[in-house]
């Protein structure tokens, strides 16, 4: 059985261990060495997700199973002052990819976002990422390419991607 529960500031470590188990899977072809460990310096580290969680501007839930933590999202409900959701993060352990899990998390999500009087789901997603199959899939679409300037001379390079959403 798979659970979505609220993280708090003690499961940071636990974020951070799936993130430096996904990351180099999911951006080791896309991203240089270099800007790897800049951004994962830049939005993981103690300090950087200690402030998310005290801001509160992004909700953090962790995806378990019986055994053990699988992933984590990271979702910001009235995204812009908007009837909007956007997930800034969601990772799932590569083992677990393929199983259905995404899929029941992102069922979670649109709970939520319902809860919270959102219309649609909104999420960045690099072009070169082979997530963005999935996304298409459950119903996401492309408004947007946008390069998103990150300091050191990085570019995130991504697709926006939108579902609408209703009860």
């Amino acid at each position: 059985m798979i659970t979505i529960s609220e993280a708090t500031v003690s499961d940071i470590k636990t974020i951070q261990d799936i993130t430096y188990k996904t990351w180099p899977i999911t951006y080791g072809e896309i991203l240089t060495e270099e800007q790897l460990k800049y951004m994962l310096e830049m939005i993981y580290s103690d300090e950087a997700l200690t402030a998310q969680f005290q801001k509160r501007e992004q909700l953090f839930y962790l995806i378990s199973d019986e055994n053990a933590v699988l992933g984590f999202i990271g979702i910001e409900h009235n995204y812009n002052k908007e009837t909007t959701t956007k997930i800034h993060k969601i990772y799932l352990l590569p083992e677990t990819q393929g199983k259905g899990i995404g899929k029941m998390a992102f069922e979670k999500i649109g709970e939520l976002a319902l809860e919270n009087n959102s219309t649609s789901l909104l999420l960045n997603v690099n072009r070169f990422n082979k997530a963005l199959n999935f996304y298409e899939k459950i119903g996401f679409k492309i408004i947007e390419e946008v390069n998103i300037e990150i300091g050191n001379g990085y570019l995130m390079e991504d697709y926006v991607m939108e579902k609408h959403i209703q009860n």
